[in-house]
């Protein structure tokens, strides 16, 4: 990555320093993902450019603090950039994460359903027929709590009693469950933001849904206070 100046660089697990100076050496950036104020403020200390707040409710390695509070939390400390993830759907939910604090919202689930996704065909429908209930948070799956679909976990046969297991992290033997199940390939994850998933646009028509969406969550925000 330093070798090709890659603009800027997302890391998680653990903030190193290292990494850090040798891309702002080139001019780089470097962004974190933190689930916690402890967290953060280790990232912080490393010097990160950015910190992504993963709140209650994303998909993949998520957190469970709300993220009213996870922004209110480590913007009383961290002056830099800071993205919402976790939910964020809409235009109207990009708009929110502003109104919290944040500088940015970052959307994941959201782009699994686009013509141009290479998810397969299954695992888009699968983001459609569900909703925030099916979404299940262990960390069985991968060794670190994520958010995963259930329908997903009980093909593969992983039944309620493996998902609530509670593991220690173990990057080596990723699975509790049978050979023919792996985490991300066919179990597979998404967050509680699929409630208001129920197509699979194009991508520009998804941003443009999303840039109009957002226009107007602001419009309507100025009415008010006018």
């Amino acid at each position: 990555m330093v070798k090709h100046e890659v603009p800027l660089i997302i890391t998680s697990l653990g903030a190193v320093s290292e990494l850090i100076q040798s891309v702002h050496g080139y001019g780089g950036l470097v962004f974190h993902d933190v689930i916690m104020k402890r967290l953060a403020q280790k990232a912080a200390a490393a010097g990160i450019d950015g910190l992504t707040l993963v709140s209650a409710g994303a998909g993949g390695h998520a957190g469970t603090i709300n993220p009213i509070a996870l922004v209110g939390e480590i913007r009383s400390f961290f002056d830099k950039t800071i993205l919402l993830a976790g939910c964020i759907s809409t235009g109207q939910d990009v708009a929110a994460a502003l109104q919290m604090g944040a500088d940015l919202a970052y959307t994941g689930t959201r782009f699994i359903n686009t013509t141009e996704s290479e998810a397969l065909p299954e695992y888009k429908q699968m983001i459609i027929e569900s909703s925030a209930s099916d979404v299940i948070y262990t960390a069985a799956i991968s060794g670190v709590p994520a958010n995963f679909l259930r329908p997903s976990l009980e093909q593969m046969g992983i039944t309620e009693e493996m998902w609530e297991k509670t593991v220690d992290v173990d990057f080596g033997n990723e699975l509790i469950a049978n050979d023919e199940a792996k985490a991300w390939k066919t179990i597979w994850s998404a967050g509680q933001g699929i409630t208001k998933i129920g197509d699979s646009p194009k991508t520009s028509i998804l941003v443009a849904r999303l840039r109009k969406e957002f226009k107007i969550a602001i419009e309507i925000q100025s009415k008010l206070l006018a």
